[in-house]
């Protein structure tokens, strides 16, 4: 203690501060530690109970409100899901169907459909009956305003659910084949169709991700105890396209028969290869027939125009 205080002196500190500075530090040590440890023990409770941090707030906070809202809204929707899933008519099966090859897989989302038509149509309508007075709408043309909105927010899920469809669609077609190679590799290669499918998981996952999170779907549903033809049926209708239910035929079929799965794969393969290459060829005759209106309606006429014009200023002027 003495040396603390001879060196203390030598550099101009004085003995009160050393001492205070001796019992400060040692006393902030313990005490972070502590406070530590309780903070790991009281996250840890909280996440054995299932309660995160942020439900832990007073009532009458903004966080509360929050989670009550959030609460409502999601009893309406398990309302409406257990209002619509006891019809089974064609329509509903249909939707559902939809919903699926749209990559919504939420058993919810009959519901939440539903739910968002009524309230774009609601809200749409009263947008429009709020704005059309200020754009100076007469009285005549108010209600079919407000009904045409409406209508727009009611046909608005479905036309956009209907392009995301179609947008799958189109990644799909245009992945099948090159899938269907894969499996030829690998059927070559000697793998099972479970161990293919597998393989083309991982090899298209980053060319074709929708496609891939399918075909895991199908790896998980073969994992789980289904049939290897069951699996490639629900594939096909997840999938909605002709190809991959004949796919799954093929499939069926060869391990009926007994027969090649790779000579089967290989002949797909290319008949696959030969209709992507006729649906090209397809396009391409079609060109000129679709380029015809466009050059009718905006080149034509600007070429008219561009030629008779001259002759137009020369009769106007009268240098003949």
């Amino acid at each position: 203690m003495d040396t603390l205080l001879d060196l203390a002196s030598t550099y101009g500190i004085s003995a009160n501060v050393l001492v205070m500075a001796l019992v400060f530090i040692p006393a902030a040590t313990i005490a972070f530690f502590i406070m530590s440890a309780i903070r790991v023990r009281g996250a840890v409770r909280r996440r054995a109970a299932g309660i995160s941090a942020d439900m832990l707030v007073p009532e009458g906070g903004g966080a509360t409100l929050r989670t009550s809202g959030i609460k409502a809204a999601q009893r309406l929707i398990d309302r409406t899901t257990k209002h619509y899933s006891s019809f089974d008519d064609k329509g509903m099966k249909a939707l559902r169907s939809r919903l699926v090859q749209a990559g919504i897989f939420d058993p919810r989302a009959v519901g939440f459909f539903f739910l968002t038509r009524g309230i774009l149509a609601v809200t749409l309508g009263a947008v429009a009956f709020a704005v059309a007075p200020m754009l100076n709408v007469s009285d005549n043309y108010l209600w079919p305003v407000v009904g045409v909105a409406g209508l727009a927010g009611y046909l608005g899920p479905s036309i956009a659910l209907d392009r995301i469809v179609a947008a799958r669609r189109n990644e799909y077609r245009a992945g099948f084949p090159d899938m269907m190679d894969l499996l030829v590799v690998c059927a070559d290669a000697g793998l099972g169709m479970a161990a293919s499918f597998e393989r083309v998981g991982r090899e298209l996952s980053v060319s074709y991700p929708n496609l891939c999170a399918n075909i895991h779907m199908t790896n998980l549903e073969i994992r789980a105890g289904r049939t290897m033809s069951e699996g490639l049926e629900h594939f096909g209708d997840r999938l909605g396209l002709p190809e991959v239910r004949s796919f799954a035929t093929l499939i069926q079929q060869s391990d009926e028969l007994g027969s090649s799965i790779t000579d089967a794969l290989r002949v797909y393969s290319e008949d696959m290869r030969h209709r992507r290459l006729s649906t090209a060829e397809e396009k391409a005759y079609a060109l000129p027939s679709k380029l015809a209106m466009p050059l009718m309606l905006c080149v034509f006429p600007v070429l008219f125009v561009v030629i008779m014009l001259p002759v137009v200023v020369r009769i106007k002027m009268g240098a003949y």
